[in-house]
């Protein structure tokens, strides 16, 4: 898997989750099971359910991509280039949270959402998203691996925020850095559950930084995306394309 701190690439465009090249790593019903096919070889050992209507192999490596083709199988076709995974649905897919009982999907504010609000089995969250806070991953827009620990941070309680947070911030491959994180919610005076968020950061931090503030040398206005930061901080891991 190539470190999420290149310039992502599209990968949906050119393989969807159902095409051909992916059977022999993740299998949904109708491809080329059924529903009742696939439940009783899970029953017999034979593959396992990686995510609701997702199965594979035993012992196969679940890998960010096979968990976004898994996790594309729940959001219905006409939709799914309209929304984008987040918060713990994308801490999952990064390998860092438990399987969700419900998928969560964000809707970028410039989109309608009232034509999405029968999907069933996910939750829509109506945000504000920049190009550097997506990747596409398995046929899925999933937000980035920064965006997603931003929306940990904000909006996901404590309990399961903080250990989502550690392991986000544990793997190299994401290029998560606590400075960022915080310096990204420090930047958002404005921000709805701004403190709480910072209590969740500094159960993160080593004793030496916990102690005081974080000193910004150039504070920055209020932006609505992790991207902006990343723009003004100069840092290049967000700096790709879909």
């Amino acid at each position: 898997m190539a470190p999420f701190s290149q310039a992502p690439v599209s990968q949906g465009a050119d393989s969807p989750p159902d095409s051909p090249v992916h059977l022999l790593e993740l299998y949904s019903p109708g491809l080329p099971f059924t529903w009742p096919e696939l439940q009783s070889m899970a029953a017999d050992g034979v593959l396992t359910q990686l995510y609701q209507h997702g199965y594979t192999v035993p012992g196969a490596a679940a890998s960010p991509q096979l968990r976004a083709r898994a996790a594309a199988y729940g959001v219905p076709a006409p939709v799914r280039r309209r929304v984008v995974a987040g918060r713990m649905t994308a801490a999952w897919i990064y390998g860092c949270a438990r399987e969700p009982d419900r998928l969560a999907l964000l809707v970028d504010a410039k989109r309608r959402i009232s034509s999405l609000r029968n999907t069933r089995g996910c939750t829509l969250h109506e945000v504000r998203l920049g190009p550097f806070d997506v990747v596409s991953l398995g046929g899925l827009m999933v937000s980035s691996p920064l965006r997603t620990a931003l929306d940990i941070a904000l909006h996901v309680d404590a309990e399961r925020a903080v250990p989502a947070l550690r392991l986000l911030l544990e793997k190299p491959e994401l290029d998560v850095r606590l400075r960022l994180l915080v310096l990204a919610v420090e930047a958002m005076p404005r921000l709805p559950h701004k403190n709480a968020a910072l209590e969740k950061l500094a159960l993160l931090a080593s004793p030496a930084v916990a102690r005081g503030p974080v000193d910004v040398e150039h504070p920055v206005d209020p932006p609505h995306s992790a991207e902006h930061v990343a723009e003004i901080l100069r840092v290049p891991h967000l700096e790709g394309k879909l």
